[in-house]
């Protein structure tokens, strides 16, 4: 272990680059120095250990017609000279286009001769230096490769440069908001304390555990909370990690994963993204495209059978894909305990939002129950992302403390976009805006069933939002029931029924409304069986993933049926939509207040919402009769419906007879 950390703060082996720029550097300096001067300064005369003297080409013109040279030795660059007294020598630089040298030379009776400015040695060295340097760069990464990649092909298979071992401080104290998670892992902290005392009794300890959950529901920090309560080392990897171009590397770094954590055991092994290699094999190609993948998966099965119950080595593994995974990973002996961290319900989401403001200079007046009420079906990752959010706009308002202000705002964030306060509506847009969402707002306050209005805003948010309203669950829901369903349609619908009513004219603004009313509707009956067109059938049976992951539907029905159903979706729209404007109508004069509300402060709350109904009902003395009213019409619209479908059948069956 101390000589793997030598090698990893060697300099040389952290800094590459500076590695091989030192090598260059030294190479093209041994070759100068063995190549030498051109200029001739500074060199040994042949056969003398006298120093030459540098001389400018007229100082030697003079000494050549002064006739006190004995002999002048001609290069390619320079040109040796030696004195009469044969203690002198000269070099001087040749002139280019002095053609007259060598007639004076022989003018003055001096001799001369010609002479090669290089050997054989250096000539060979400047043909082998290019070889020599690919060699060396050559050489260089491919031990850089062999370190990195341990040993094999190429030394391809070793898994220490991708394994991440340490021991988490992390406590379960860390981690909040999944108090039932926490409680099944608590056991495997307890058995990696005192093995013993299970292995004495006779019990078997869960060989591995897989942790299912949303993403940012808190996996990784769960599995560092187990090691750090254990005090155990922790090696952590990618399921991508294994995955390489050569076939039989993933497995090899499977083995060697292994043999590390039993080396330190007792351990956590801890495999995120586990998908990334343990896919189905049944979904393979025929052409083997899969064969690495496959094969380190068959290397992981076979690892965990190769260890007994009592090794205290415990492999945790995370995913939001379960549905993708090997039967062979889930069977008992391997990963025989699915633990399920889910997204927070209320309390959960108040112990995390006190978890990550440790640290945050909050105000006396947050309250973080509020904030927890407005992030239903939000992850703990998006909480701590809303309360650094909320300290980054403190900081930018020059603020000592994070208000409850900078809370909210940064929950708008997080659901509705940020605010485009730079684009400009015109008036006429802004006007249809306002009477859009206050719609909206109106619908969901007086719907049973709706969810309740947050916040209203003509502020455009988003990539395309011109205004929003911020319709929050008072808790996290699992299911909805069919009144539920049609409250929601109700509210999508009254953005399109209060421009009709108030504009006198109807805009683009409702198509994602449509949209999603359509979808509802057409869920109800190809779905859930709630309505009389297909009874108690499914008509599409879908492969959803599992946590909100994508859908694959595929289509099990007549032409007839498609029809029908078209029919009534069409019905069912319209009917709803006509309730709405009933509606929309009895209630005017409150959306009309809305509006003005809205036009003055751009933002209203959703308080602010409810005082507006409230007073206009007390006003009208229309407390609960409006809400009675229009649910009887409803009745009767969806009873005139269903009548109009089953007259149409009748017809449709005479017809055939």
């Amino acid at each position: 272990m101390q000589d793997k950390n030598n090698k990893d703060n060697n300099f040389f082996n952290k800094n590459p680059l500076v590695t091989f720029a030192i090598f260059s550097v030294v190479i093209i300096l041994l070759f100068k120095t063995i190549v030498g001067d051109t200029q001739g300064t500074n060199e040994n005369v042949a056969g003398a250990s006298k120093r030459a003297k540098s001389i400018n080409y007229s100082e030697f013109k003079s000494l050549i017609s002064s006739k006190q040279l004995k002999k002048v030795d001609i290069g390619q660059s320079y040109i040796k000279a030696y004195g009469s007294d044969s203690l002198s020598v000269y070099t001087t630089r040749i002139v280019p286009g002095d053609t007259k040298l060598i007639e004076e030379l022989e003018k003055q009776g001096i001799e001369y001769t010609g002479f090669s400015e290089t050997n054989w040695f250096t000539e060979m060295f400047g043909w082998l230096l290019p070889f020599l340097i690919i060699i060396g760069i050559w050489m260089f990464f491919a031990g850089r490769m062999q370190k990195s990649m341990g040993s094999g092909i190429l030394g391809m298979g070793n898994s220490k440069k991708m394994v991440n071992s340490e021991k988490p401080k992390t406590k379960f104290d860390d981690v909040a908001g999944v108090e039932e998670a926490k409680e099944e892992v608590q056991e495997i902290v307890d058995f990696l304390k005192f093995p013993a005392r299970y292995v004495e009794i006779g019990a078997k300890i869960p060989k591995g555990v897989l942790l299912v959950g949303s993403p940012g529901t808190g996996k990784t920090l769960l599995a560092k909370a187990v090691a750090g309560e254990a005090d155990v080392p922790f090696f952590s990897v990618s399921g991508s990690s294994f995955i390489e171009m050569f076939v039989g590397v993933g497995a090899a770094r499977v083995r060697d994963l292994f043999e590390q954590a039993k080396k330190d055991a007792p351990s956590i092994i801890f495999i995120d993204e586990i998908d990334a290699i343990g896919k189905s094999r049944a979904a393979g190609g025929v052409m083997g495209g899969n064969d690495e993948r496959e094969q380190t998966l068959n290397q992981l099965l076979a690892e965990m059978d190769g260890f007994g119950t009592d090794t205290p080595i415990i492999i945790l593994a995370a995913t939001n894909r379960p549905e993708v995974l090997d039967q062979a990973l889930l069977r008992p002996g391997r990963f025989d305990r699915q633990v399920l961290v889910d997204k927070p319900d209320f309390e959960g989401r108040v112990k995390i939002l006190k978890v990550h403001v440790k640290g945050v200079k909050m105000d006396e007046d947050v309250e973080l129950e509020e904030v927890a009420r407005l992030t239903a079906g939000l992850a703990g990752a998006d909480l701590a992302n809303i309360i650094n959010e909320a300290a980054l706009l403190a900081g930018r308002k020059s603020q000592k403390t994070v208000k409850q202000s900078d809370l909210f705002e940064s929950v708008e964030r997080a659901l509705a976009g940020l605010a485009k306060k730079s684009r400009r509506i015109n008036p006429k847009e802004k006007k249809i805006v306002a009477y859009h969402e206050s719609g909206h707002a109106l619908l969901a306050e007086t719907t049973k069933g709706a969810k309740k209005v947050s916040k209203v805003s003509i502020v455009p948010r988003g990539l395309a939002a011109l205004g929003y309203t911020l319709n929050t669950p008072e808790e996290n829901k699992f299911m909805m029931q069919k009144h539920e369903l049609w409250a929601e349609v109700d509210v999508l619908l009254g953005g399109r029924a209060a421009e009709e009513v108030f504009i006198g004219e109807i805009s683009t603004g409702a198509g994602n409304d449509l949209e999603r009313a359509t979808d509802i509707i057409k869920s109800m009956v190809q779905t859930y069986g709630m309505s009389d067109v297909a009874g108690l059938m499914v008509l599409e049976k879908s492969r959803q993933s599992f946590l909100g992951g994508g859908m694959q539907a595929t289509r099990e029905y007549s032409d007839k049926m498609a029809e029908n159903m078209d029919e009534f979706i069409k019905t069912s729209l319209k009917a709803r939509y006509d309730t709405v404007l009933v509606r929309l109508e009895e209630y005017r004069e409150a959306i009309e207040d809305m509006v003005k509300l809205l036009y003055k402060k751009e933002n209203i709350t959703g308080v602010e919402v409810r005082e507006i109904i409230t007073a206009f009902e007390k006003k009208n003395n229309i407390d609960s009769k409006v809400t009675k009213v229009v649910d009887e019409i409803r009745d009767e619209l969806e009873e005139d419906a269903k009548m109009a479908d089953e007259a149409k059948d009748v017809e449709e069956k005479s017809d055939e007879k």
